[in-house]
């Protein structure tokens, strides 16, 4: 094999695994020995099943000589995101207050994937109630980029980007709100999807019809990324919004040319996210790469007036909904961030949650027209690159200061209130190594078109290829 056991694709993996080449238990015991080696460099999964992994990997095995029939992703291991409910494993959510917490039930992304044929290594890292796009909190501490361990590996899904960039599993679950599957992608080296809302269905929860928070798949390729979606996607009847396309419709050849491809590239959103210089200094060239994959590109934004006014408010209001609760009962238990966004939730009043509704409308037909015009939009996914771990936000953006803890995020959340797919892609490396995404944005429910756009840069390109150094315990 041309790679570690730990480091092959994910669909590598279930070819030799099909064919019998390798066992799903020695796939698993691989993975496990790269956590004894490297994880604690880390902290990116956070509780770790070791015997009942290789004990689920067994009857993998089993089923498999038995003659079963061989779920799509048959023997891969993964830790599931620590917001993701796991029946009879802790899940703590980041909080003292849920560090003994132990569901009864798996959370509907989660028992989908193992309906699938994963293997349940653990759980990986979150902020605190996944609030924020730096992953530490209070009970397991600060999960580490693995390309500068000194630096941050984004969130929420931080734990989840890490622990795939440093091969200690081969796909990962997560969820976005403001950016938290693409942000820790970008900074990980790894690939994120934001999907379309409705795409990968929610259950449980108390809001029915919330649209800004959505599951989806991590993976260090996006062909990975579309096999992990092909196991999430699809409807399900308590989900109101889910959309009815099978997840079996992500589950091809993501082989497409991209001549003729209408893309407008926008650094700055408008002049609602500026970049730092370093961002720009490793994208911008990137556009050449694409225009020799014969795509027409020019310099173009949507219409994106009251955008960060819409996001904020509707997340303030979910915020307050989910936690409010929490804030009467234990307030000393909660972040000052968390805390003071739900306490803007109560401040709202229904004018703004009026204005912020009517907003995002106008916002989603703007989007529909502009997209009338071009087939992707491609901006950073990150204003910054990775910064200090000890820091909880960075403290200035483009010579900007940053103000709280979203500031930061624009160019993320920006997007995840238009209700649209996007897609971070490795897209290069600062001098000082420190990976950069590229955010590949497409109209509502071309997830697939995403996929493919960004599946034919990543093999013009390979920077997704390029393995972090580091250093066995």
């Amino acid at each position: 094999m041309s790679d570690a056991l730990h480091y092959l694709d994910a669909t590598e993996l279930t070819g030799l695994l099909g064919r019998r080449e390798v066992s799903a238990r020695e796939v698993v015991q691989a993975h496990l020995d790269r956590i004894e080696q490297v994880g604690s460099e880390l902290n990116a999964i956070v509780t770790l099943d070791p015997e009942g992994a290789l004990a689920a990997a067994g009857e993998a095995d089993d089923r498999l000589a038995g003659g079963c029939p061989l779920p799509p992703l048959h023997g891969l291991p993964i830790a599931f995101k620590d917001t993701h409910l796991t029946r009879g494993m802790r899940t703590t959510f980041g909080s003292p207050l849920f560090a003994d917490h132990v569901p009864d039930e798996d959370e509907l992304v989660v028992e989908r994937l193992q309906r699938a044929g994963v293997i349940r290594l653990g759980k990986t890292n979150v902020p605190e109630f996944a609030a924020g796009s730096h992953t530490f909190n209070p009970v397991f501490g600060t999960t580490r980029n693995p390309y500068d361990t000194s630096r941050s590996a984004g969130g929420s899904s931080g734990g989840a980007a890490a622990a795939l960039a440093a091969g200690l599993q081969p796909l990962a679950d997560g969820s976005d709100m403001g950016g938290s599957l693409r942000n820790p992608a970008s900074f990980c080296n790894v690939v994120g999807l934001r999907p379309t809302p409705g795409r990968v269905p929610r259950h449980p929860g108390d809001n029915l019809w919330d649209t800004l928070t959505v599951p989806g798949p991590m993976a260090r390729t996006v062909a990975d990324a579309a096999l992990l979606l092909s196991a999430m996607a699809g409807p399900d009847p308590r989900c109101p919004l889910s959309l009815e396309t099978p997840g079996e419709a992500f589950r091809v050849p993501l082989d497409s040319e991209l001549n003729g491809l209408r893309i407008a590239w926008s650094p700055d959103l408008g002049e609602l996210a500026p970049a730092d210089p370093d961002v720009l200094a490793v994208l911008e060239p990137q556009l050449s790469v694409l225009e020799g994959l014969g795509c027409r590109i020019e310099a173009a934004c949507p219409d994106l007036t009251g955008a960060d006014g819409a996001f904020r408010t509707l997340r303030a209001h979910a915020f307050d909904l989910a936690f409010g609760a929490l804030l009467d009962s234990e307030p000393a238990a909660l972040k000052p961030s968390l805390a003071e966004n739900i306490e803007q939730g109560r401040r709202l009043t229904p004018a703004d949650l009026v204005s912020a509704t009517a907003n995002r409308s106008r916002l989603y037909l703007r989007t529909l027209d502009f997209f009338a015009r071009y087939d992707l939009l491609l901006t950073p996914v990150s204003q910054v690159t990775p910064f200090d771990a000890e820091l909880e936000y960075p403290q200035q953006v483009a010579g900007r200061p940053v103000e709280t803890y979203l500031d930061w995020m624009r160019s993320a959340y920006l997007i995840s209130v238009l209700g649209v797919p996007a897609l971070s892609v490795p897209a290069g490396f600062t001098p000082g190594g420190l990976p950069v995404g590229m955010q590949f944005i497409g109209p509502p429910r071309a997830d697939l078109a995403v996929l493919q756009a960004g599946h034919a840069y990543e093999r013009a390109t390979g920077y997704g290829r390029r393995r972090p150094v580091l250093a066995p315990a």
